[in-house]
This record gives C-alpha cells, structure tokens and sequence, in this order.
C-alpha cells in the first residue's frame, strides 16, 4: 500500500481547500478563522524580496523564516504537499493524461531547471535596486489572483443563477429554496464581483495547467521561481533520497514527475519535491528517504546540475541590471490614479503591493479594480478605486485589514474617515443644475461627510429656485460615492481627482 502518496495527496488536498477557504472567506465581514495575510507571511518569496526591496523588517517575517527552516530538514517538500498551484498542476496532468515516458536528458533537464534560477536572480536584482518584482510569477500570489478575481466570482454567479433558475421554473418553494436561502448565508453569500482585465490572469493560470500536456510540471521544473528558492536551500536538507543495491530498471527515473533522478539513478538534490513515486514504482524497494548520516560526497556533474546559475553568471547580470535599476527607479507614474485609503505613498507602495488581490476581494462595493498600464508599468496589477464601479464605504477599513504586506496601512474607522483619496470636481458644462438649471442634488444627497463637503446654492432660472451644487474641497476625502451616483452619463458631470 502506497501509505506516503496517499499521506501526500492528502496533504494537498487538505491544503488546498484551506487557501480557497482563506479566499473565500476574504469577504465583508471577515469572519474567517484564518486571517487572509496568513497565507502571503508563509511566502519567503514575497516576503524576504519585499522586505529587501523596501529596507525594513516586516511584521510576520517569522513565518516565513519558519518556513526556509524546514526546508534546510526536509527538502523542498512545499513544492511537493502543500503547494496549491503544484496540487492544481498534478491534478491537471492527470486528466490531460501526461505521458510519464516522455525523458529528457541529464543535459537537457539541467538546462531547463537552470531558467527559474535565473528569474529568481532577477528578482534579487531588482529587489535590491528598490523594485519588488517577485509577485509577477510568484505561485501563491498567482493562484490567489485567479481565486479571487476569476474562481470564486464566476462560481458564485453560476450557482446563484442556477439556483434562481431551477427555483422559479420548476416552482421549487420549499426545501430547495429554504437551501438556497441557507446558502445565501454561507456559501453564496460571497457578492458576486467583476474585476477588470482578470481574464488576463485566468489565461495564464490555463497555460500553466495545459503545459501539463508536454512535460510533467513544467511550470516547476522550469519557471517557479519559489520552487528555485527552495531548490537552493534544500540542498542543504537532512531527509534525502537513498538507494541500495539498485538494479538500474530505470522505472524511478521514468516516473519522476520534476525530472530529478539521473540516468546513473542518483537525482538533483534540489529539484526533488518528495513527491515518493520513487519509493513505490520500485520493484526491489531499494529506493528509500532518510535522515543524512554524515557529508554525501557529490559528484562534480551533480554539483554543477545544482548551482543553476553560476557566480560569473549571476554578476553578469547584476552589472547588467544595474544600469537599469538605477535609471528607472526614477521615472514617475504615466498618471495618478486612486489608490485605496490607507495606502503608503506611491513609491513605496509599489515596492510594497505584492498583487495578491485581497483589497480588491474584500472591498464590498467592488470599487478597487486592478490598474494595467494607468500608472505606468511599475503599477501593473496594484488596486485603484473606479469610482464609475464601485464607491469607498466611508466606514469600512477592510482593505488595510487584509493586506499582508502593509502595502495599505490598518486604520481605525476615525481615522479613515478622514483620509483623503482625492477631491471630487464638478464639470458645470455637463451638469444638470449648472448646465440645464434642472433640479439635481444627488452627489449633495448622497456625500456621507457629516458636515457635508459637497454644498449647494441657489439660483433663480424662470422664476423657479435651482440648487445647484459645488464642493468644499477642504472636506471632500475623495470617497467617490458622488462620481458613482451621479446621473449624467456616459461621463458623470462629478469626478474624483486622485490625491496628491
């Protein structure tokens, strides 16, 4: 009985449905028993590059350091049994029915495993030059973006209308409806949000899982520069692979799923995941895991297939970066945009955002969109408030609750209040009162500022009083509840400007 791999996948199942569940429950009013930073604190990728990018210690760091440490015992096994984008990608290679025979060579998987060193040498680079790059392929934050803006959205919408559809067409009042009603409560009761451009995101999750089809974990082998992090750090781990009297069948090389066991039977170190198919697909059981006795005396090759990218290599492209870290460091934003309340200021927070989507998820009036190219590149990704889709909550504080890197500061509700996001202008050549002298107060009504930042005065037009509004500047914090409620379309005669 294979007892490690049914332990593993039961590992991966359990965590997996844990980081959806943490998603899910990222949502007004935060009830989860989880708190959403958690999973990000685990991250050292995103936590060791953001802390360097920004030169401070962040709170949480100890998770994970937590994290490299077990990896100096065990080995890359968060690649391997907790990874939710590596269960994903094991589950896609099983349905699209990978072909496990299909070998590269020693040379050939040295060369692919060799490229996710370099992406994580370019993160350093950056990191180092002030820019925290390491959410572009970092798996966790990856995965996170395409939960929450594409998976839980979309599920959410079709089991409402499937719901609504079944209970009106088939006359189903009672217990389907007393279920549905209970789901509201739980599972449905997630508000179905739209993001902007997060297509883009679900389209690279699709290619990561169809490269399944070609090579086992590819994605791993290849790209991940998590898994290179750990890959290096494992090479110094206490549980590794072990053979006795081997009869060289070959039958562990041809089912390691990362291509990590060599064509003499040894394997790179660094690149196994502990998944133990080759502890089972062994017909003698001589290969085993265990604790390291004394120092292994490696082969020159298997030293070599290790490193990943050389010192000459690495300085390299150090000095090749530098010019350009140096020089686009100051280059500022294409144009403002509206960043959520509580955000540090611009530079520091796009070294600081690591893209995970949580404000966005959290926001309850799906106002915070993901901004593409709006701010220039450095900006891809980051949350901006629309106030055309959604408005901020005067009183909410969510979004600095869920932020894992401090990206968007934690505020007390008085405090938010009064933390200004820009200022709203009127357009008096498109608004009704100002242009048409109609009667329309709707961005006075519906300003939630107590002493009321957008004001009105009157005029006399045809013998009828017009109220016509304009704003205290002085007030306004740039909520954009007015921007959302005005009714002059397609441009609203109120917009906000974003803080400067």
């Amino acid at each position: 009985m294979r007892k490690l791999i049914i332990l593993r996948k039961f590992f991966q199942l359990v965590f997996l449905g844990l980081f959806i569940y943490i998603l899910w429950s990222t949502t007004y009013p935060l009830k989860g028993a989880i708190s959403p930073q958690f999973i990000f604190k685990l991250d050292p990728l995103i936590f060791f590059f953001t802390a360097l990018s920004r030169r401070v210690l962040m709170p949480g760091f100890i998770f994970s350091s937590v994290m490299v440490l077990l990896s100096a015992i065990f080995g890359r096994f968060f690649c391997g049994w907790i990874c939710p984008l590596g269960t994903l990608i094991d589950a896609g290679g099983k349905i699209l029915h990978r072909n496990q025979k299909m070998l590269q060579s020693d040379k050939q998987n040295k060369k692919l495993s060799s490229v996710k060193f370099y992406f994580l040498g370019v993160i350093f680079v950056f990191a180092v030059f002030g820019f925290q790059v390491a959410w572009v392929l970092d798996p966790i934050v990856m995965l996170a973006r395409v939960i929450s803006l594409n998976i839980i959205p979309g599920t959410t919408w079709a089991l409402e209308k499937t719901f609504m559809v079944l209970i009106q067409r088939f006359d189903l009042y009672g217990p389907v409806y007393d279920f549905y009603r209970d789901l509201r409560g739980s599972l449905l009761g997630v508000d179905v949000h739209f993001f902007s451009n997060s297509l883009t995101t679900f389209i690279v999750f699709l290619l990561i899982i169809l490269a399944t089809a070609f090579m086992s974990r590819l994605w791993c082998r290849m790209l991940c520069p998590l898994g290179a992090l750990y890959g290096l750090i494992s090479k110094f781990a206490f549980l590794e692979r072990q053979i006795v009297e081997c009869k060289g069948c070959g039958h562990c090389r041809d089912d390691c799923r990362m291509g990590a066991i060599k064509e003499d039977e040894d394997y790179v170190k660094g690149e196994c995941i502990l998944c133990m198919d080759c502890v089972y697909s062994c017909p003698t059981r001589a290969t085993k895991f265990s604790w390291r006795t004394g120092s292994k005396q490696m082969a020159p090759d298997v030293v070599e297939s290790e490193k990943g990218i050389t010192r000459s290599e690495f300085l390299f492209l150090l000095g090749g970066l530098s010019l350009f870290g140096f020089k686009q460091k100051q280059l500022p934003a294409q144009r403002p945009v509206i960043r959520p309340p509580g955000a540090l200021k611009e530079e520091v927070f796009l070294d600081a955002c690591v893209r995970c989507g949580n404000c966005m998820k959290v926001c309850v009036t799906n106002g915070l969109q993901p901004v593409m190219l709006e701010s220039g590149w450095q900006g891809v990704w980051t949350p901006q408030l629309v106030p055309e889709v959604g408005y901020c909550e005067y009183n909410c504080t969510l979004c600095g609750n869920v932020c894992p890197t401090g990206a968007i500061a934690r505020l007390d509700e008085e405090k938010k209040r009064r933390t200004k996001l820009g200022t709203a202008k009127i357009d008096r050549s498109i608004c009704l009162a100002w242009a048409y002298n109609k009667e329309c107060i709707v961005c006075e009504e519906h300003c939630p500022v107590a002493d009321k930042a957008i004001k009105t005065q009157t005029s006399i037009h045809e013998g009828k009083v017009i109220h016509k509004p304009y704003v205290d500047e002085s007030k306004c914090v740039g909520c954009g509840i007015c921007q959302n409620k005005c009714p002059v379309r397609p441009k609203r005669a109120i917009r906000v400007l974003p803080a400067k």
